[in-house]
């Protein structure tokens, strides 16, 4: 969107309302982030964390815009919040009790999330106690203790302050979602990577001044940025798109149907899901392996880091099968078959009902293949740069997919707002609109 769409979306009263609404919870959550828990050294603590990198403790700092380094009240992130949501969700095919309230609409939807509000309460809970544990046992690489005074007050302490941390930005997100702009929980996330661009750029000033890396260098890796930006743009807005032919029906007095419309099936089905899963089973041996010092165990750590072939190469085979795994889960080629035929539509040449769940199922099968090749590309991306372009910062990655995917989303229920107040002219002027590509 150009300057001249931000100026329009200041003279909508309700729109500048939301806008600056959703900016001032993201501020507050922000500055929470630099609020400490008490009972911490945090020079010790910060020298742990360098030893930390490229194991979970690193990416679950990512997802908490680096309040998990700094050990602050907001140090658990909205993770657990979208640990619950996910598992929700993956037990919504397996409990007949979730299945019906999936199915039954607003009032459905609402009991759902309730359940996700206390298991969130519940991981973080367990999570809190764990890091409380695990802080008391952690030390400097000159042997200063983190925890100044270890023992059950400051694990209660700690519990406590990490768990009220996580429902306090949980409830900033849901607000944001209602009274605000765009998903809640996404522009958090999203808040917390982008905060770490400032550091990034510094840094590359910094190298650039030393004389570590080449001003050519520089525009290369700028015009691969635009680049990677424009092809993840590109794949998020992908459709395969299935013409779809509505039966006429007579009911009553009236005819309803007849009309033509698509089935839109995305390329990335599954976001950000399987790169956040793969990471977290890769990383985890190189997480043990920061807490227990045996020779074997480092050994393995150093195989299962960041820009380690075979890192890589299982990096990207856990995308493959997450991706096709949550796809299976999360929509139901049969289901679809189901009710289109229930409400007399049918695919050219398809007959309807299996023939119809297979087609989709296999379209789908196809795609998603695309799908894995693009996220594994996108997730490989910033190996890569690091160690052939001495690149000083983390670029690509989930970080990268889920920057442009909340931006494209925010982007979105920003037009929409305004095509509603009958804003469809300047937006046709100046470009603005989000469309899926065929």
């Amino acid at each position: 969107m150009t300057g001249g769409g931000f100026q329009n979306i200041f003279k909508i009263p309700e729109l500048k309302k939301r806008v600056l609404y959703s900016l001032a919870l993201l501020t507050v959550y922000r500055i929470g982030v630099h609020v400490p828990t008490p009972g911490i050294d945090a020079v010790a603590l910060a020298s742990f964390f360098e030893r930390a990198k490229g194991t979970l403790l690193g990416l679950f700092d990512m997802f908490s815009g680096g309040a998990l380094e700094r050990l602050s009240v907001f140090a658990l992130g909205i993770m657990p919040y979208i640990s619950a949501s996910i598992i929700l969700q993956l037990l919504t095919v397996v409990i007949p009790h979730l299945e019906r309230l999936s199915k039954e609409g607003e009032q459905g939807r609402k009991k759902i999330t309730q359940y996700t509000r206390y298991s969130t309460v519940v991981l973080s809970l367990i999570q809190g106690f764990g890091i409380s544990v695990g802080l008391e046992s952690m030390t400097s690489p000159g042997g200063a203790p983190v925890v100044i005074s270890p023992g059950w007050e400051f694990r209660l302490m700690t519990v406590l302050t990490l768990t009220a941390g996580t429902a306090f930005i949980m409830w900033l997100g849901e607000q944001i979602t209602e009274r605000g702009i765009g998903n809640g929980i996404s522009l958090i996330i999203f808040a917390g990577i982008i905060a770490r661009m400032p550091t990034a750029i510094g840094n590359t000033f910094r190298l650039l001044s030393t004389g570590e890396i080449g001003i050519f260098i520089v525009l290369i890796i700028l015009v691969l940025m635009v680049v990677v930006v424009g092809f993840i743009i590109f794949c998020e807005q992908g459709q395969r798109r299935i013409p779809v032919q509505y039966a006429k029906r007579v009911v009553g007095r009236r005819m309803y149907g007849g009309q033509s419309t698509h089935l839109p099936l995305k390329i990335n089905t599954s976001g950000v899901i399987p790169p956040i899963f793969a990471s977290s089973i890769i990383m985890f041996p190189a997480t043990l392996a920061s807490f227990i010092d045996i020779p074997w165990m480092q050994s393995v750590a150093a195989a299962m880091r960041p820009g380690n072939f075979f890192y890589e190469v299982l990096y990207v085979g856990f995308i493959f099968f997450f991706c096709y795994f949550y796809t299976a889960v999360t929509f139901n080629p049969v289901d679809v078959a189901d009710n289109m035929k229930k409400h007399g539509g049918y695919i050219p040449g398809i007959r309807p009902g299996k023939r119809t769940a297979d087609y989709i199922d296999r379209v789908l099968t196809r795609i998603t293949l695309g799908g894995a090749v693009y996220i594994s590309a996108v997730c490989v991306l910033p190996s890569i740069l690091i160690s052939n372009f001495n690149v000083p910062f983390y670029f690509g990655g989930t970080a990268l997919l889920i920057v442009v995917g909340v931006a494209i989303d925010t982007v979105s229920q920003i037009e929409s707002h305004m095509l509603t107040r009958h804003y469809d002219g300047f937006l046709k002027k100046s470009g603005a609109r989000i469309k899926g590509r065929h």
